[in-house]
């Protein structure tokens, strides 16, 4: 009996130790799952990255995401790719990469979505401050402002002084309702008092067309796809909404050295990523921009475009963004700017 009892006993202790030892190998591994999902995010990324453009190939958001993409694929040993989706001034883009929970699609953010669409759309189906974190702001494009070479204004007092005089007979083209060349007349008009007739086109190239045809008196337009014509004398520019003169156009004086002190109109672009991704992975990433878009490859491009290369912090492009926002909600409510 006392032998049939010590066999059991014997085998109920080996079984519990079994279950014991099981439970603290569990218990062991549990404990290093915290180790190895940090290891994991401190590899981010471990995949390819695509990079979200909301336009059509061309331009100066072209120039600004390639650049920026190809110095990244060096640095975070992973590609970057872009990726061109046109659409709804942007929205259909905006509105995917908000949806995206892959950890690997960013886009480039822009005046026009993040400082126009919220003020112009009736509706969003997507909210540019919860469903997104700014990342860096890669870069600013001047709007050049070009006549012409037919309309006998030579400066930017010469064409306020032709549209007060002839009110109504001057027209001027953008690539649409809401576009940066838009935006940046109507801000001119709103400093300088003036009243010019806007004629919105579906993209810059048709909008470029008359232009030269000499069927537009003026426009509004990023440096990079404008420096060809003004050098080859097909139109006249009058001033640049940089902040400072252009290498690239050192006799041409800005807007501000005419007579309006503070004004600036510049294209911007910068690296926004779905408010899902770690904190964590948004700070590499701002790190990492900010490198790419002053790397030698990027920066000779970037200067060659007249763009000026940023790269800032997160915290620098949401306050830079907030800025946007309030001053260009005040031009298009006064301007009614609707979407095309």
């Amino acid at each position: 009996m006392a032998s049939t009892f010590n066999q059991s006993t014997r085998e109920v202790l080996t079984i519990s130790r079994r279950h014991l030892l099981t439970g603290a190998g569990a218990l062991a591994c549990s404990s290093l799952l915290p180790g190895l999902a940090q290891a994991a995010d401190d590899n981010w990324p471990s995949r390819p990255i695509r990079f979200v453009v909301p336009f059509a190939p061309g331009g100066s958001s072209e120039i600004v995401a390639r650049s920026t993409a190809a110095e990244l694929s060096k640095t975070l040993g992973q590609n970057v790719f872009v990726d061109n989706k046109p659409g709804a001034a942007g929205n259909i883009a905006m509105q995917e990469v908000a949806r995206a929970e892959d950890q690997s699609t960013v886009i480039l953010g822009h005046i026009g979505t993040l400082a126009v669409n919220p003020y112009i759309f009736d509706k969003l189906s997507w909210d540019p401050k919860k469903d997104f974190v700014p990342v860096s702001l890669l870069a600013k494009v001047p709007s050049l402002y070009v006549v012409h070479p037919d309309l006998p204004v030579k400066n930017i007092a010469e064409l306020v002084a032709y549209a007060k005089k002839n009110p109504g007979k001057l027209g001027y083209g953008s690539a649409g309702n809401g576009s940066a060349g838009h935006l940046a007349f109507e801000y001119l008009k709103m400093t300088a008092d003036i009243f010019m007739l806007h004629v919105p086109y579906r993209g810059t190239g048709p909008m470029m067309t008359d232009l030269l045809s000499g069927r537009l008196d003026a426009a509004a337009v990023g440096a990079a796809a404008l420096l060809p014509f003004i050098k080859a004398g097909k139109v006249r520019c009058i001033a640049t909404g940089s902040t400072k003169r252009l290498p690239q156009l050192p006799d041409v004086p800005t807007v501000a050295e005419q007579g309006f002190p503070g004004f600036e109109m510049t294209q911007w672009y910068g690296m926004l990523a779905p408010s899902t991704l770690p904190r964590a992975h948004v700070d590499k990433l701002a790190v990492e921009c900010a490198k790419a878009v002053k790397a030698p490859d990027a920066l000779k491009r970037l200067l060659g475009d007249a763009a000026e290369p940023i790269g800032s912090t997160p915290e620098q492009f949401a306050q830079f963004i907030a800025t946007e926002q309030n001053r260009w909600q005040k031009v298009l409510k006064r301007a009614q700017v609707k979407p095309n």
